[in-house]
């Protein structure tokens, strides 16, 4: 099995504590990750921020 290299991060809202969990690779985007993203809490898409 090869290594793929990706590794699992975690989108925060900004707005509540909702989570996503994605995969990223760290190799093409060394910066942190920043999506809009639909945010069931607070029923609305709102900015998502990779977090440790």
């Amino acid at each position: 099995m090869a290594k793929s290299g990706r590794v699992q991060v975690k989108l925060r809202s900004t707005e509540s504590h909702f989570m996503y969990v994605t995969t990223k690779n760290p190799r093409t985007t060394p910066q942190r990750i920043e999506q809009r993203k639909y945010d069931p809490h607070v029923q609305r898409h709102v900015l998502f921020r990779e977090s440790k």
